[in-house]
């Protein structure tokens, strides 16, 4: 097991959930369909991220013991990813134009491609037992 994996998924998820709540609850009345969609988006990709590092850490696999790059990358990939998209979706709610950091969106999505690159490269080469 790796805690930090545990510990961040465990993370992303608790605030997915929260988010993802207070989006159907408290956002929905608020934002348009496009933004409430994209918004989800967000939250879905958190979740599905989050369940990412809870897998890869209750597993101890032999030969991936160092997956250093794959964790700081899910990380920075959902933070970059999923938190520009919170911030576009709202940015009718807020005198602060987040259209600005837009851009920051593909360079998280980049980092969570990455990861799973990382990831499936080590799994291919991980000796049959």
């Amino acid at each position: 097991m790796d805690k930090r994996f545990l510990v961040a998924g465990s993370i992303f998820g608790l605030l997915g959930v929260i988010i993802g709540a207070f989006a159907t609850h408290g956002l929905n009345p608020l934002l348009e369909e496009s933004s409430l969609k994209s918004f989800e988006t967000g939250v879905k990709y958190q979740i599905y991220h989050a369940f990412l590092l809870l897998i890869i850490g209750g597993f101890k696999i032999q030969g991936l013991k160092k997956l250093t790059s794959v964790f700081y990358l899910v990380v920075a990939g959902v933070l970059l990813f999923s938190g520009s998209i919170y911030l576009l979706a709202t940015n009718d709610l807020t005198s602060f134009d987040f259209k600005s950091i837009a851009l920051i969106t593909p360079v998280g999505g980049t980092l969570l491609i990455l990861a799973w690159l990382i990831l499936g490269v080590k799994f291919i080469s991980l000796k049959n037992e």
